[in-house]
Formats: C-alpha cells, sequence, structure tokens
C-alpha cells in the first residue's frame, strides 16, 4: 500500500501515521466495519476506538482518493 506523505494533518493524533493509514487502508480496501478494523487492529496490539477509526475515515479519505486502490470504486454498492 502506497502511504501519503507524512504531513501535518497527522500533528496532535495520540497514534502514529502508520497506524492511521493502515486502518483507513484496511476499512476502505476490503469494505470492513469500523468495528472489525478495530478488532484487525487489536490483534496487531493496537487498542483504538471503532469511532477513532471513522474519525480517521472522514478526516484523511481525501488523502487516499488518489491511491488506485481506493479510487477503484470498492465502496459502491458491491
Amino acid at each position: 500500500m502506497p502511504l501519503p506523505a507524512t504531513s501535518e494533518r497527522y500533528k496532535h493524533h495520540r497514534f502514529p501515521a502508520e497506524i492511521i493509514n493502515h486502518g483507513i487502508w484496511l476499512y476502505y480496501r476490503f469494505c470492513l466495519s469500523y468495528r472489525d478494523v478495530e478488532e484487525l487492529l487489536f490483534t496487531r496490539g493496537v487498542l483504538v476506538t471503532y469511532e477513532a477509526i471513522r474519525k480517521w475515515g472522514w478526516k484523511f479519505v481525501q488523502t487516499y482518493e488518489s491511491i488506485p486502490l481506493l479510487a477503484s470504486g470498492a465502496r459502491d454498492g458491491s
């Protein structure tokens, strides 16, 4: 997964940009629920709530629109 450049948008977040990127990528790439992403991150030792993942999605989705795996329309009613 290509990662967008780390920017000021990630400043003041509890988790590093890599964790946020991975959570958003899981949600959009595999059409998972926020709770599924929460559980997958928990299995990797990351304690994050589904609500935080939802907020990340809303805040950072424009950063990921240019990535082909996400821009392919994985959420378009499949």
